[in-house]
C-alpha cells in the first residue's frame, strides 16, 4: 500500500471512529431522559389528556366542551398568572441579601391562594359542564376533576409529560 492510501485509510478511520464515539455519546444521554418520559408514563394516578378524552364525543358535542374548557380556562388565567407572579417575587426575596421570612411566606401563601382560587373556577366550571353531557361523555370527563396535571401545558405549569416546568431562577425536585 502506497503512503497516501495508508494515509486515506487512517483519516477515513478516525472519522469512522469519531462518528461512532459521537453516536454512542448521544445514545447515553438522550437514554436517561427517555428513561424518565417512560418512567412518567408508567407512574400511577397519571390522568390521560383532556384533549384525548373528547376525541370519543361526537364532533359537535366536542366543539362545545373544548370551548367551554377554554373560556373557563381563559377566565381562570389571571388568577394563575398572579400565583406564578407571587412564587417568582418570593424566590426573588428568598434570594436577596437581606431575608425577610415574613414577607417570603405572605407571598407563597398568596401564590397558594391564587391558585386554588383559579383551580376552584376551572372545577365550577366543569361541575357547570357536566350536567348537559350524556352519562357516558360525563364518565369519560369526571377524572378532569382530578387534582393532578393531567398532562395539560401551560406557560410555566407543566408540559405534557405532568412535570412542572421550571421558573427562571427557581430549582423545583425531581418528581418522585
Amino acid at each position: 500500500m502506497s503512503p497516501r492510501a495508508l494515509t486515506i485509510a487512517l483519516m477515513a478511520s478516525v472519522a469512522v471512529n469519531l462518528f461512532a464515539v459521537a453516536a454512542t455519546a448521544t445514545l447515553f444521554v438522550t437514554r436517561a431522559g427517555v428513561e424518565e418520559r417512560v418512567a412518567d408514563q408508567r407512574r400511577p394516578g397519571r390522568g390521560v389528556p383532556a384533549f384525548v378524552m373528547l376525541e370519543g364525543m361526537e364532533p359537535g358535542e366536542r366543539a362545545r366542551v373544548r370551548e367551554a374548557m377554554r373560556a373557563s380556562a381563559l377566565a381562570a388565567k389571571p388568577d394563575f398568572d398572579a400565583a406564578r407572579q407571587a412564587r417568582r417575587e418570593a424566590i426573588e426575596l428568598a434570594a436577596a441579601k437581606t431575608y425577610d421570612p415574613a414577607a417570603v411566606s405572605a407571598l407563597l401563601q398568596r401564590s397558594r391562594e391564587a391558585e386554588l382560587r383559579g383551580r376552584a373556577r376551572l372545577e365550577q366550571d366543569m361541575i357547570a359542564l357536566l350536567p348537559s353531557l350524556s352519562a357516558e361523555d360525563r364518565a369519560t370527563l369526571a377524572p378532569i376533576l382530578s387534582r393532578t396535571n393531567s398532562g395539560r401545558g401551560g406557560k410555566d405549569g407543566g408540559g405534557r409529560d405532568g412535570r412542572e416546568r421550571k421558573v427562571e431562577g427557581e430549582r423545583t425536585p425531581k418528581a418522585p
